[in-house]
């Protein structure tokens, strides 16, 4: 089962909240990504909520490559 240190990845405010809000949330949810960056990445590729960064095509190929390198 995966885990994750929500502290280190997401801003304060959405720190306390349920897995299903913070799929459903603005990517400027993740700690680090700006509102600016989430208007960007909705104009860029149609991503709006944490869900659709981590459905994004563009990202899993890039996560598969680096799995591939790390396997190596």
């Amino acid at each position: 089962m995966a885990s994750i240190d929500l502290d280190k990845v997401l801003d304060k405010a959405w720190a306390d909240k349920s897995l299903a809000e913070i799929l459903a949330a603005p990517v400027g949810a993740l700690k680090g990504v700006s509102d600016r960056d989430g208007e960007l990445l909705q104009e860029a590729f149609g991503v709006k909520t944490v869900a659709d960064l981590a459905d994004l095509k563009y990202v899993r190929w890039a996560q598969a490559l680096a799995a591939l390198d790390a396997a190596g």
